[in-house]
């Protein structure tokens, strides 16, 4: 009898527990429950959701600062999951699509966001680490109550969709450390906001469209560039307000320092220029301001100058003239970079609207016909392509390697890319003259050569940055010659030089000769001024997680016809051609448009010979050859994404790029870059594939000729477009081919 009292003692609470517990909360509806299933599922079984069973009550899962599920009225409205995937932002790209870093590539970003769209009541959606990948789906404007979107720290890229302004109710947005590009959409209409947090992204340029309710905006690290709009003057609430790492220009407007509810402000490394008002006033609440690596002149503000002590201020690297303030460029330094900050044009709004209307009815006319057209086309195509296949099977002609990977015909472009040399003279659109340069003109613009602006020093001379009068960036490239009966010989050399310029060349601007007559042998400094590429190398994009996603199969395609088209005016469109280029990854340099300019090409001078790897001298014909070979490596490197550090990695690559072509389409996707997954048409590839390992023939009189390249490449991107206006790409960028 007392076990009996013991044991109810301690079962009569729980019972009762349970009878006053609403059943609301005590039971999750079905419906939910296996939608939480899905999801465990379709993330991969991250760490933090194993141990989950048909037995689980989800809605009295024990607190944990990795997971939080909350229920009302028997449905969930909360999903808090962290994982412990890196972002893009605090690590490189992948070495392969199964890296630990990102979901696998059958992860599908869409089918995560349908099941939870499912989730009618939920309010807050918080996706952390988790290694999610691909464009953000459109259909959450389906979450009719959500108030908090956390999906930072992943791997989701392409344009934030603009259905997300239809989400009214939305007081959290954070999509920082992604990788999403673009203008960030129209979000006025979201009066609720509090928190945006954009950071660590590739968005821009302009700042974004948002009420001015807000609280924090944080939109640091991104390629913002404008000017501080004045409207934030009614930002009554904002208490956060961080851009830095953009690039900004223009003045401080002084009303950003006495906000009414600002905190904290964090303007560093950007190109904010000019002199902020000493009697600027200050909030009283704002305790940390940042306004460091910016190119601002004069003194500090009395508020945030060096007897602010209810502050943190940081102003370092400016050219700010207090005599107090420690590391501070010289006043030149910030003229000269200021005159970079160029404000980009400008329309009204009404303007925009119309002429975005306008631009998508026409382009919906246009891909309708393009469509048709295009499907027509390659049915025609691929009927040519086969009759000229049997043509060639019957005359037994051989392709420029072996009978196993000969290169098979294919219908020839649009543009003929024989024709190209007739037309290079528009090539120089938007250059400037070439200019014969003064000794007085170079060493103004090195700083009288200053150490620290030596680039780098090789068999190509020095190279130094510098800047011209007008306030242009350029590389100077000093190069010493010797020869007797130098003069006669050097002018017949530098006739060429006002001809080295191309929309896919770092183009030279003009050059400068100093004789020395005083030597027993007559000497010559050359100063060659070329454009000042400031974007980063292709083996910077390719090496860098952030940039490689930009760089999808179409981007690769156009950089690859840019890098040929560069090679063939060196080659046929100037007199004399000029080989032996010594073509390398680095030397592949992208603008702001990720169009491909070839730098450090051969630039004939009396000293200067084209020389083997043996240091034997090479015909013209060999040094041709060898720049083939050399795009190959590069073409390479843009289809398989991995760096190449020896002639063994080459061949390595190389095999693998035929195994894939005599296999299967998956066979040859897997040995691509996971990046371009999804993004390419197989025939695209193929060609691209093939026309590559032909480059990379040992037997140099079976590689192809700059011309025949360009015309794989053009068809190539042919294919390739007929692909995407189809609806292949942008429609179903999951699609594995």
């Amino acid at each position: 009898m007392k076990n009996f009292w013991v044991s109810f003692c301690y079962v009569f609470p729980a019972v009762i527990l349970v009878l006053l517990t609403p059943i609301s909360i005590a039971q999750l509806s079905p419906s939910d429950n296996r939608i939480l299933f899905q999801v465990q599922k379709l993330l991969e079984y991250p760490q933090v959701l194993q141990g989950w069973t048909n037995w689980t009550n989800f809605c009295y899962l024990p607190p944990s600062p990795s997971l939080r599920i909350v229920c009302s009225n028997a449905h969930i409205t909360e999903i808090t999951i962290i994982g412990n995937k890196s972002s893009p932002s605090h690590r490189p790209k992948p070495a392969s699509w199964n890296s630990p870093l990102t979901l696998s590539e059958r992860f599908s970003i869409d089918s995560l966001f349908t099941d939870l769209t499912k989730l009618s009541s939920l309010k807050v959606l918080s996706l952390v680490s988790l290694g999610l990948w691909g464009p953000l789906p459109a259909k959450i404007n389906r979450f009719w109550s959500l108030e908090v979107l956390n999906i930072s720290s992943n791997f989701i890229y392409g344009q934030i969709p603009s259905s997300i302004s239809s989400l009214k109710t939305l007081r959290n947005l954070v999509l920082a450390d992604n990788l999403f590009n673009d203008s960030v959409p129209d979000l006025k209409s979201l009066v609720s906001l509090e928190e945006l947090n954009l950071g660590n992204n590739k968005l821009g340029p302009e700042f974004p469209s948002v009420s001015n309710n807000l609280v924090s905006i944080i939109l640091r690290n991104n390629s913002l560039k404008f000017r501080i709009p004045s409207e934030l003057n009614r930002f009554n609430r904002l208490q956060r307000f961080d851009i830095s790492s953009n690039e900004i220009f223009g003045t401080i407007p002084s009303f950003l320092f006495s906000l009414p509810s600002i905190l904290y402000l964090n303007l560093a490394e950007n190109r904010l220029s000019g002199n902020l008002s000493v009697n600027t006033a200050c909030n009283a609440a704002l305790t940390s301001v940042d306004i460091s690596n910016n190119l601002l002149v004069g003194k500090l503000p009395h508020c945030i100058g060096l007897k602010s002590l209810n502050r943190t201020v940081v102003y370092l690297w400016n050219c700010l003239s207090d005599g107090k303030l420690s590391y501070q460029h010289p006043s030149s330094y910030c003229k000269k970079e200021e005159t970079i900050a160029v404000e980009p044009p400008r329309k009204s709004q009404t303007q925009k609207k119309e002429s975005s209307m306008k631009l998508g009815l026409i382009l919906g006319i246009i891909g309708g016909c393009v469509g048709i057209a295009a499907l027509l086309a390659l049915f025609v195509l691929f009927i040519l392509k086969k009759s000229k296949a049997e043509r060639a099977k019957s005359k037994n002609l051989e392709g420029y390697v072996g009978n196993k990977f000969s290169s098979r015909a294919s219908p020839g472009p649009n543009i003929d890319p024989r024709r190209v040399p007739q037309t290079m003279r528009l090539a120089t659109v938007g250059l400037p003259p070439h200019q014969i340069f003064t000794a007085e003109e170079i060493e103004d613009a090195t700083n009288n050569f200053d150490p620290s602006n030596l680039i780098r020093e090789g068999s190509q001379g020095q190279i130094y940055k510098g800047w011209l009068r007008d306030g242009s960036v350029v590389l100077v490239r000093s190069i010493n010659v010797k020869q007797k009966n130098l003069p006669q010989s050097l002018v017949q050399h530098l006739e060429v030089l006002p001809k080295l310029r191309h929309r896919h060349l770092v183009s030279v601007l003009g050059h400068c000769v100093i004789t020395h007559l005083d030597h027993p042998h007559s000497t010559s400094t050359v100063f060659i001024v070329f454009e000042h590429i400031n974007n980063g190398s292709l083996r910077d994009h390719l090496a860098d997680w952030r940039r490689n996603e930009k760089l999808k199969w179409p981007q690769r395609m156009a950089i690859s016809i840019g890098i040929a088209r560069g090679i063939q005016f060196l080659h046929t469109g100037i007199a004399p051609a000029i080989f032996g280029n010594d073509l390398k990854i680095e030397n592949i340099l992208l603008d702001d448009s990720l169009n491909a300019r070839v730098s450090e090409y051969n630039i004939h001078l009396p000293s200067k010979s084209i020389l083997t790897e043996q240091n034997g001298l090479m015909s013209n014909e060999e040094a041709e050859k060898e720049d083939i070979y050399q795009l190959g490596v590069i073409l390479l490197q843009i289809i398989t994404g991995k760096p190449i550090t020896s002639a063994n990695a080459v061949d390595e690559q190389k095999l693998e790029l035929e195994r894939g072509l005599s296999e299967t389409a998956s066979a040859l996707r897997g040995v691509t870059d996971p990046s371009i997954r999804g993004s390419f048409a197989y025939e695209s590839l193929r060609t691209a594939v093939q026309i590559t390992i032909n480059c990379l023939s040992k037997v140099s009189s079976k590689r192809p000729s700059i011309e025949d390249i360009l015309w794989h490449l053009h068809y190539s991107m042919q294919v390739q477009e007929a692909w995407t206006s189809s609806g292949n790409l942008s429609g179903n960028l999951g699609t594995r081919y």
